[in-house]
């Protein structure tokens, strides 16, 4: 997988090494790691309160702060634009002696996407008792759902595929549904951020009501499939959906466990299964909030929250 690595506004492949207020930085970024050596020409600074994202060094001298970390630890924070994978993270120093002011400065590895990659919620586990473990998934796919996406770019008007799934080893089977989902051109919500409301309401496809969205019916019980119908909303610039999973018992259905699609002329509808439609009946109003599962071990709410993105909407 090619790579080249980025600090400040330095771009180079491979291994870069770069100067910052006469300190010296020597940045290597590899397929699943990152080594960074910080090398300090300020006397009296203490190189083991450095930090990359929240992780110690491995390893400091006299004058340097040495790190060899992987890009799924320290809170790397993945982007993804076009054809590359984005890992970002900060480089900080915080002392208590006043002499030292606080430092804090990107550091960034780019690789080129592979062509198989899609958007995956990263290490998503929840523990449960005797019930072993979760992983949930959410992918963008191809048109009949047998792939993923093979564009992030979508045509205003087409149909955006997305499918979101629950991975259980020895846990009882469960019931995948989207409770909440919102679109954003920011990897983070910002309180006065332009936003749009695609799902909301414990399940309900609001964006249903004036477009073609829709949750399909299902094939298993731990997937949902989706279409969005590709929005006016920022065209041009990249869409980040911001959505809230959550896995639950596959017996019964409530106001706060369903999947509600709007039809035209005729309301809101159960996916699952339309003769209970009556659950949905609150997509116009508020949906109660559920009580999640608990064990002898306290609550276990298993529910997850994800960034899936980016992808553009064109003319």
């Amino acid at each position: 997988m090619a790579t080249f690595c980025q600090f400040s506004f330095f771009i180079a492949f491979g291994t870069l090494v770069s100067v910052y207020a006469g300190n010296k930085m020597k940045l290597d970024c590899q397929q699943d790691f990152v080594s960074l050596v910080w090398t300090e020409t300020r006397p009296q600074v203490d190189t083991s309160l450095y930090r990359l994202g929240n992780c110690f060094p491995t390893s400091v001298m006299a004058t340097q702060a040495i790190f060899k970390v992987e890009l799924n630890a320290c809170k790397f924070r993945r982007m993804v634009t076009g054809d590359l994978l984005q890992y970002n993270n900060n480089l900080t120093y915080v002392s208590s002696e006043s002499q030292f002011l606080p430092f804090s400065h990107p550091v960034t590895c780019v690789y080129q996407r592979p062509k198989d990659w899609y958007p995956m919620i990263y290490n998503p586990f929840f523990e449960t008792y005797g019930q072993g473990e979760l992983l949930f998934h959410a992918k963008f796919m191809n048109n009949d759902f047998t792939g993923p996406a093979e564009s992030f770019s979508f045509p205003l008007g087409s149909l955006i595929p997305i499918m979101a799934s629950v991975q259980q080893a020895s846990h009882q089977p469960l019931q995948i549904f989207i409770e909440e989902c919102v679109a954003a051109t920011t990897p983070q919500l910002l309180p006065n951020g332009d936003k749009y409301t695609i799902i909301t309401n414990k399940g309900c496809l609001v964006d249903s009501k004036v477009s073609r969205s829709r949750f399909l019916p299902r094939q298993k019980s731990s997937q949902i499939h989706a279409l969005l119908q590709a929005f006016r909303f920022s065209t041009g610039e990249q869409v980040y959906l911001h959505c809230t999973f959550v896995a639950w018992d596959p017996v019964g259905v409530d106001k706060t466990k369903k999947a509600c699609n709007y039809i035209q002329g005729h309301g809101w509808e159960l996916v699952d299964n339309p003769s209970y439609s009556s659950v949905c009946d609150c997509c116009e109003s508020s949906c109660n909030a559920r009580r999640r599962r608990s064990t002898s071990y306290g609550n276990h709410e298993m529910v997850h929250e994800a960034v899936l993105g980016p992808i553009t909407i064109t003319d």
